[in-house]
């Protein structure tokens, strides 16, 4: 059972630390977007069809927006969907990077005894339907 705890605890950590990095850069470049085009937070938020306090979510609290969202999003601020999850090449170089941290920590749970392996998927799997459940609440 420890190793178990043990494994858990260290796929969480590095799945929250990625999804995390990824919502506030998201956050970050629509802020710095919507402030070049001198928009506020309640214009961008009527042109896009939502409530003031959700697009602060978006900006602020860490929620992705839905596709259809995004889509709006990179209409108003003039960039693509692309930018506003991704960033620019350094940007994207660094997530990969992290993306490649965890790609790691995978290869290296594929050497686990079947038993085990299970269990770290069963693991990780929960954590991503509990985060996204979060943010499901989260943005209602």
């Amino acid at each position: 059972m420890p190793l178990k705890c043990f494994i858990y605890a260290i796929f969480a950590v590095l799945i929250n630390s990625f999804m995390n990095h990824k919502i506030e850069a998201l956050g970050n470049r629509l802020k710095e977007l919507r402030k070049a085009s001198g928009l506020s937070q309640t214009a961008i938020a009527q042109k896009i069809n939502v409530s003031y306090s959700q697009y602060g979510r978006y900006e602020l609290k860490g929620v992705q927006p839905p596709a259809h969202t995004l889509n709006k999003l990179a209409e108003v601020l003039n960039t693509t969907v692309d930018y506003l999850l991704n960033g620019n090449a350094d940007e994207k170089a660094q997530t990969a990077l992290q993306d490649a941290e965890l790609l790691a920590q995978f290869k290296e749970a594929e050497k686990l005894p079947e038993s085990e392996k299970t269990v770290v998927l069963k693991m990780v799997r929960s954590y991503i339907r509990d985060y996204k459940t979060q943010q499901a609440y989260a943005s209602k």
